[in-house]
């Protein structure tokens, strides 16, 4: 018990010195968003009995505080096991901002949840790149945790986010993908990166196989046969076919094929795997068919990367965690630069959570169910405990005089109001040869 405190305590310490400025602020307004349960505004998280300092040293610290991304980023890979298997799961996900019309840079996010009408609303993308440490459960711990800008997309961020993490891990990752990711801009762009890929693909999708040898005459073929995923007169006979019962899911029907690339990435192939679920007359409706497709060096076995796959989830757990617990998406910040900073405090309050769990004990309230293996909540629910054991390394705030405020006779101005930027991707016309 005493290492995991000296290892937690080292961590806080090493997060203190990578805040820069307004460190004392920062950190102790991390501590009471540890600490509260509720908030509706960020005011409230200056009430916390740990936030020694005055209601507007909350808006200050996220206004001075420069948190070194890049330095968070190899503090969080040394926490990495050298002996395990690195897994990595990417995703996006939106802060709804529809009424900031005074906000910079806003843009239309996918939103699911919105209720009634298109699921679209307006404000920020986010993208993560989390370590997935437990086979099951809803640890995710993010790596890299960034806005996506107006002129850039969750694509070519994720790219960004692989190739700054994977060459600081110590050994080849396996990274896991949605099918938002499944496309070949995606695997032309990381094809060179040290790090496998298994991705998600959309069940109308058309892929292609090793083309034909050349046969002297012409341009060689790029492409094979076909291979559409929802047309099964089009699939070869598979590779490998294994049936497998999991205690969970049932009956499993497991198929895989080599040697198939998008129509745009006819360089790099790929394995593609079918997983179905069986009724018990053996019939395929019970569920819909997942379709996988995995890229690297060498392909885990059939019966374990189909339940690799399912870790990715993780990230998804994380992303309510962290606006309906650790209050991500309640202030209303006014910058960019200020909504980057507050949250670049997500993946940091995480990873506290993460390294304290073994010294927390599990008291879940009266409705709440006995946890061997304590989520996220739980963890953060019982943190107060040891936060007096563990200390901190921010210092006792100073006595000031009061500011002297607006001055008088100056005239205020109205804040500047910006339109929605909508990204859009330029296409060539087609222009028609005039007659003579």
């Amino acid at each position: 018990m005493n290492n995991v405190v000296t290892q937690l305590q080292e961590f806080r310490q090493a997060i203190y010195k990578n805040l820069c400025k307004a460190q004392d602020a920062t950190f102790e307004l991390m501590d009471a968003l540890l600490l509260t349960r509720t908030a509706q505004s960020l005011a409230d998280l200056s009430l916390s009995c740990v936030f020694r300092r005055q209601w507007p040293s909350v808006y200050e610290a996220l206004q001075d505080t420069r948190p070194d991304r890049s330095q968070l980023m190899k503090l969080y890979i040394q926490q990495l096991p050298r002996s395990e298997r690195i897994v990595l799961a990417g995703d996006h996900t939106s802060w709804s901002r529809p009424f900031a019309k005074t906000l910079k840079e806003r843009t239309y996010e996918h939103s699911p949840s919105q209720l009634g009408g298109r699921p679209v609303t307006v404000g920020y993308g986010y993208s993560t790149l989390a370590w997935i440490p437990e086979d099951t459960g809803s640890w995710a711990l993010p790596l890299l945790h960034e806005r996506i800008t107006s002129w850039d997309s969750p694509i070519s961020q994720a790219v960004q986010q692989l190739s700054s993490v994977s060459s600081h891990l110590p050994s080849r990752a396996l990274s896991l993908w949605d099918s938002e990711y499944g496309c070949a801009p995606f695997v032309n762009q990381t094809a060179e990166l040290p790090v496998d890929k298994l991705m998600r693909l959309r069940s109308n999708l058309c892929l292609w196989g090793p083309p034909p040898a050349y046969g002297g005459r012409g341009r060689p073929k790029i492409h094979g046969e076909r291979f559409k995923l929802n047309d099964s007169t089009t699939w070869r006979n598979p590779a490998q076919q294994v049936e497998i019962d999991d205690p969970d899911l049932g009956q499993l029907r497991i198929r895989v094929w080599h040697n198939l690339h998008f129509r745009l990435s006819p360089n790099h192939e790929m394995s593609i795997l079918l997983v179905e679920r069986l009724a018990a007359d053996g019939s395929t409706r019970i569920a819909k068919p997942m379709w996988l497709a995995f890229v690297g060096l060498k392909m885990p076995a059939v019966t374990e990367i189909w339940r690799l796959y399912l870790r990715r989830f993780a990230i998804d757990h994380w992303y309510r965690f962290a606006k309906n617990r650790l209050h991500w998406t309640v202030p209303q910040l006014s910058t960019p630069a200020q909504c980057d900073r507050w949250s670049d405090l997500m993946p940091i309050v995480t990873w506290q959570l993460w390294l304290a769990r073994n010294l927390v004990a599990g008291r879940p309230l009266p409705w709440q169910k006995s946890l061997v293996k304590l989520t996220p909540g739980r963890v953060a629910q019982s943190f107060g405990s040891i936060l007096a054991l563990l200390g901190t390394p921010a210092r006792a705030p100073k006595v000031r005089g009061k500011s002297d405020g607006w001055i008088k006779g100056k005239k205020r101005q109205s804040s500047i109001r910006y339109p929605v930027v909508k990204k859009g991707f330029s296409r060539p016309r087609k222009t028609t040869k005039k007659s003579p």
